[in-house]
């Protein structure tokens, strides 16, 4: 068996720790606002769908808004997790769940394994004019 794909590696691991895991997505209007609008390659219910039928997931909430902070507040999570590949001073919500005595927890990705990049992978390559 093969590496398993960062994202559920993140979740099981995440969820074998905690005593339930909930899991904000974006709707395909906050992904299209913030990586454009060629994105999301999959509809938000098809996304959802994934994540929901994955063991270690409790909850999907969909969020309409850029930042899932309104939902980190409804929600108060003891921890909050992210991807490693942001700082955590910006993490949304950080300060929120660290003021009530949570932890921010930042999580390595596995390389080649976000969409943007498998995208770039998928484009074809230019030749050089002329050649």
């Amino acid at each position: 068996m093969g590496r398993r794909h960062g994202r559920v590696a993140t979740l099981s691991s995440t969820r074998r720790a905690r005593d339930r895991l909930v899991v904000g997505l974006n709707s395909d209007a906050s992904t299209r606002r913030l990586k454009g609008k060629t994105r999301p390659i999959n509809p938000v219910e098809g996304r959802a769908e994934v994540l929901a039928a994955l063991e270690a997931v409790d909850l999907v909430v969909v969020f309409e808004e850029d930042t899932p902070l309104e939902l980190i507040k409804r929600v108060q999570p003891a921890v909050l997790v992210k991807g490693g590949d942001y700082k955590r001073e910006e993490v949304v919500g950080r300060e929120f769940v660290e003021a009530a005595g949570g932890e921010v927890i930042l999580v390595e990705p596995v390389p080649g394994h976000s969409t943007t990049a498998i995208v770039k992978r998928a484009q074809p390559v230019k030749e050089p004019a002329g050649e």
